[in-house]
This record gives C-alpha cells, sequence and structure tokens, in this order.
C-alpha cells in the first residue's frame, strides 16, 4: 500500500504533460494474469482480445463512494481519447460478486459506458486478481438502502493491449488530465 500511495503522490505532483511524457517505470511489480467472466458470460483474461489498451478499476457498481466517481471519470477519459483515435476499453473487476452477478454488472456500467466491460468469477478466481494487482477489500458495513460497504483499491491501472500494468492513476486527476497521460502510454494510436 505505501508503494503505491507513492505512485499516486508522483502522479498528482506531476503535471500530466511531463508524467506522460516521462512514462517513469513502475519500482514494484503489479499486475499478472488472471481468468474471469465477462458480463456477456465470456471467458476474459487480462488480454484485450480487441487489441486495445484498458482502464482497469476494482470497485464494485453499486458503490457509492470511490466506484461513483472513478467510473464516469472512466468514460469520459474513454469517450475523450475516442475522438482523438484512441481505442481503450475501460473495465471493472468487481469485489462484490454476490452482487455483481452476470445479470447485473453490465447494466450497471452501461450506465457509465456503453463498452465498459464487468468481469466476475468466483471467489479464488478473483483472489487471483486481488492479489496480482495488489487489491485489498474489507466489509464496512450494511447501509440500509445499498447494501454492503466495502474498502477497497482506488487506483485506476492502464494496462497495455497484452494486459501488462503500465502505470497506476489516481482518480482524483481530471478527465483531460488523464487522457493526456494515457495517451503518452499509447504513443497516440490505438
Amino acid at each position: 500500500m505505501i508503494k503505491a500511495a507513492l505512485l499516486s503522490l508522483v502522479a498528482v505532483c506531476l503535471p500530466a504533460a511531463s508524467f506522460a511524457e516521462a512514462k517513469p517505470a513502475l519500482p514494484f511489480d503489479v499486475g499478472g494474469a488472471y481468468s474471469l467472466t465477462d458480463q456477456s458470460g465470456q471467458l476474459r483474461t487480462e488480454a484485450d482480445p480487441e487489441g486495445k489498451h484498458q482502464l482497469l478499476f476494482f470497485g464494485y457498481a453499486t458503490c457509492q463512494q470511490i466506484c461513483s466517481a472513478a467510473l464516469p471519470l472512466m468514460a469520459e477519459v474513454v469517450d475523450e481519447l475516442d475522438a482523438d483515435g484512441i481505442g481503450l476499453t475501460p473495465l471493472m473487476i468487481t469485489i462484490d460478486p454476490v452482487r455483481d452477478t452476470l445479470d447485473t454488472i453490465g447494466p450497471a456500467l452501461a450506465l457509465h459506458h456503453d463498452n465498459f466491460i464487468g468481469l466476475t468469477g468466483t471467489e479464488e478466481n478473483l483472489q487471483v486478481a486481488y492479489d496480482a494487482f495488489s487489491v485489498e477489500r474489507e466489509y464496512l458495513f450494511d447501509d440500509p438502502e445499498y447494501g454492503p460497504v466495502y474498502a477497497h483499491g482506488s487506483f485506476l491501472y492502464l494496462l497495455d493491449p497484452d494486459g501488462e500494468v503500465l502505470t497506476l492513476l489516481p482518480p482524483i486527476l481530471a478527465p483531460d488530465e488523464l487522457a493526456k497521460i494515457v495517451k503518452g502510454y499509447t504513443d497516440g494510436t490505438s
């Protein structure tokens, strides 16, 4: 967690243009192979089947906290880059597989963007992804209106088309700043 917090500070402190140009290497290993199921029931791994870069977030569709800010932000970044001819796939891996089922995750994410991919799976398969990306989740309490509330990771992970993590991004930057950083890592191509 400390390593991720330090990288977050680097991303926030550097202007978006210099951060994108610098393309700093991550000072630790994060990311890896996983095999989960998307909202259409198809098996999906860390590699994008369409060869696009990916913007990954770990959360849950009914989250009223960081997810309610991160998911729309991701959608704005995807649209901004699409206008520049850069394809980017928005992904969310659930941390609440009981409520984010194959039937519910897709419609909830489509409220943010039609191209959002929601991934779920067994606890064991999800744990592989959580471990690979150093994501922790903790049940906090039950909200009377929204159900269980979890503490969970809040970073956006930029992945190349093969699923390698290029950088972590804090979901507190403006959409145009995030888009500029992502564009720097994609070399301006889809």
